[in-house]
């Protein structure tokens, strides 16, 4: 070869080499314009709120590259174009790799904003209020907060919001959220101690939770009126027992007590009202002047009647007491609307706790029965939620329906061993290993169920029932007295008490007739509401709740009446058959 050659063939191989170099440079050059070009077409879809195409365009830049500036802020705006298209779980894992892979970038603020969204967004309320209240920048604080603020306002359940104030126990918003739920769902003197610290550690506007009843005023005479469906129009002028003959009852007790009122110096002026059970004529009676100007109303006796007596009731402030109801939906929202009976809260509530007080059976194993009914439901669950709360283990919950009550007799009577005659000696669930059943139903068909299998199974099983179990007869008063059988019971009188011998001289003596004798009585009932309420307008006056707030309340023949801070009463006495006689053996 030539030196001529040698010099073109060097000349050529250089052209070679400097044309691959500027091919490299030009390619290396596109690239960092495709990365740079694709994120901002994609950040332009994002601002149109094209998400599902900015997320196809924000994933070409995602890769890691030395020569791509742009992969930790595609990654970013795909999770946040994710969480407006409500990809949840594909947001949440994009902002993770986000903090895992840049955990010093300058947006990390932003990431935790949004991965706090996300975790509120799926549930995880917990750890998504953990971030926000972690979050140092003021301004995204202030945006999160409205966020969590708007969460936190949908959780109804009292429980998770006290769990959620325990890990932040100086959030406003939480105590806010607090506080809204428990005036609305006022359930004992607990639940208004600590709405009221609540008020006070917060500063929150007590007008806003609490509905304070007008400044009360005395009066020498108090009116007093009963809205009860008496249908006197259809009544039988016979001494026979009248299909309404509960509502006769009753009124017979209040208008003895008056008598025993005026004895002692206090003045009731009694008026009743009858809606003859039709909703026109309760409305028509409800238009009344001299109604609205009563000092309080006893009624209504009929659930159907309840929504028009407390509109009623809350439009014009006055005090109105269902005698007979155990429903707190009755009376709810409505600080002038009060039931003379116990929730059905409260007696679940106290059921549990008389349960946890007795050390032997509360660390065995309890069983609760209920009915398919709302009124079972909400007993049975208070229950449980207390019991549960005291560390008993209950190892069934289970709803009952009427056809399929065979199943109770399943789960506790069906044998695993005989004797030498045949008879179960031994049960899938085994003998003397069941401290409790709690049964939350007054259908005989449900109760008469469990009172028959702990007898077959001849062990000491502890039953709670309510005191309507002894009045159908569904049960021998023998068996009552035989097994263990402890019923909670509102509307307990002691038949030895001097008290009981003076209502029922003082009943026969006035009306020529003896009181029902049924457990439940409706006559007593009446009477001792009558006087609860007279005294309670004689000693406090016409809004007298504010002194039912202050202290427990005398009774006269039954065992106790708390108010505090309530719509009801909050004392619940447990009876028992002892030596043949029912007498009470707790109360709470």
């Amino acid at each position: 070869m030539t030196k001529r050659d040698l010099r073109l063939s060097i000349l050529v191989l250089f052209i070679i080499v400097n044309c691959q170099l500027s091919i490299d440079n030009s390619a290396f050059a596109q690239v960092q314009v495709n990365y740079e070009q694709d994120y901002k077409n994609a950040k332009l879809l994002f601002q149109e709120g094209k998400y599902n195409l900015a997320m196809e365009n924000f994933k070409k830049v995602i890769p890691y590259d030395k020569a791509n500036d742009y992969s930790q802020y595609a990654s970013f705006y795909y999770a946040v174009a994710a969480f407006k298209q409500r990809y949840y779980s594909v947001s949440k894992d994009m902002l993770n790799q986000i903090k895992m892979l840049y955990p010093n970038w300058e947006k990390t603020e932003e990431v935790n904003y949004w991965l706090a969204l996300n975790l509120l967004e799926t549930g995880d309320i917990f750890q998504g209020v953990k971030i926000i209240n972690a979050l140092k920048d003021k301004k995204l604080q202030t945006e999160a907060n409205r966020a969590k603020e708007n969460y936190i306002n949908k959780i109804t359940d009292a429980e998770t919001l006290r769990m959620l104030a325990e890990e932040h126990p100086k959030d406003q918003v939480i105590a806010t959220s607090l506080a809204s739920v428990l005036s609305k769902n006022i359930a004992s003197l607990a639940d208004r101690e600590e709405l009221e610290k609540l008020i006070d550690d917060f500063n929150l506007d007590r007008n806003a939770f609490i509905t304070e009843a007008p400044k009360s005023f005395f009066k020498d005479i108090y009116s007093v009126a009963l809205v009860f469906p008496f249908v006197v129009n259809r009544l039988d002028p016979s001494p026979a027992k009248k299909p309404n003959q509960f509502v006769l009852d009753m009124y017979q007790g209040i208008l003895l007590a008056k008598d025993t009122l005026e004895k002692q110096g206090i003045k009731i002026s009694l008026r009743a009202y009858d809606t003859e059970r039709s909703q026109e004529k309760l409305k028509f009676i409800l238009e009344k002047d001299e109604l609205k100007n009563a000092d309080l109303v006893i009624g209504p006796l009929l659930r159907e009647d309840n929504a028009l007596m407390q509109e009623f009731s809350a439009t014009n402030k006055v005090n109105t007491f269902n005698p007979l109801s155990n429903d707190f939906d009755m009376v709810k929202g409505n600080p002038f609307g009060f039931l003379f009976q116990p929730s059905y809260e409260v007696i679940g509530h106290k059921a549990a706790k008389y349960l946890s007080t007795d050390v032997e059976r509360s660390k065995k194993k309890c069983l609760v029965f209920y009915g398919s009914n709302m009124r079972d439901s909400v007993l049975a669950w208070n229950f449980i939620a207390k019991a549960e709360e005291a560390g008993i283990k209950i190892i069934l919950k289970q709803e009952v329906y009427k056809e399929e009550s065979n199943k109770i007799t399943d789960v506790l009577a069906t044998a695993t061993e005989f004797d030498e005659w045949k008879a179960p000696s031994q049960f899938t669930i085994p003998k003397d290993s069941i401290g409790a059943i709690f049964v939350a139903s007054d259908d005989p068909v449900i109760y008469t169920k469990v009172v028959s299998a702990v007898e077959t199974r001849k062990d000491n099983t502890l039953i709670i029932g309510s005191e309507v179990w002894l009045e159908n007869g569904s049960i021998a008063l023998a068996k009552f007295q035989r097994m263990n059988i402890v019923l909670h019971a509102p509307n307990y009188v002691s038949a030895n008490s001097k008290e009981y011998a003076d209502f029922n001289r003082q009943f026969i003596k006035r009306f020529g007739r003896t009181p029902s004798s049924l457990s439940l009585n409706y006559a007593r009932t009446g009477y001792e509401m009558m006087l609860i309420l007279g005294r309670g307008l004689h000693k406090y006056g016409v809004y007298l709740q504010d002194g039912f707030n202050k202290e427990v309340q005398e009774p006269y023949m039954m065992t106790g009446f708390d108010f505090r801070f309530s719509n009801f009463n909050q004392t619940v006495p447990f009876v028992k058959f002892q030596y043949g006689s029912l007498e009470v053996i707790a109360t709470y």
